[in-house]
């Protein structure tokens, strides 16, 4: 059975971006992408249809991630079509929550909760003046990323 994760920030355009690319290299790199359905989503309208921020973009290219990701909204229905959905700090777990309809499937979960380092909240580089933001989004997405995974049943 195909399970689906969805990694959702504000404007879909940095955080969940790097995580939905992460979380697909790592389903691969470990033989299981073929297990899962992964997507990325935004808080808010802002940006629909255009691609990651480009330092998101440059840090995934740096290690070598591919990524095909385009902004969209999350929607009522992913609350039903995805099994868990991944908010990067507590304001999107707050908003996630608001919207999630009640009997819907999803498990809304806090990204930086796995991250064995303790780093919780995955901080917006979107306002930073360089990269290194980025690179420090990337890094706890693996982390947090292989955490989850780690965590799950084998079976799964």
């Amino acid at each position: 059975m195909v399970k689906g994760a969805l990694f959702v920030c504000l404007g879909n355009i940095c955080r969940s971006p790097i995580a939905e690319a992460v979380f697909s290299h790592v389903l691969k790199e470990k033989g299981i992408d073929g297990q899962w359905q992964v997507d990325s989503a935004a808080i808010g309208p802002w940006h629909i249809g255009k691609r990651p921020d480009s330092r998101a973009l440059k840090t995934l290219l740096n290690h070598n991630v591919p990524s095909s990701c385009r902004a969209r909204q999350i929607d009522e229905q992913d609350f039903h079509n995805f099994d868990y959905i991944f908010g990067m700090d507590n304001n999107n777990i707050t908003n996630l929550k608001d919207m999630q309809p009640k009997g819907s499937k999803a498990n809304v979960l806090l990204l930086g909760d796995f991250d064995p380092e303790g780093d919780k909240i995955i901080r917006d580089p979107y306002y930073d003046s360089g990269s290194d933001g980025f690179e420090k989004c990337y890094q706890q997405c693996v982390r947090s990323c292989n955490g989850f995974l780690d965590q799950l049943p084998k079976d799964n």
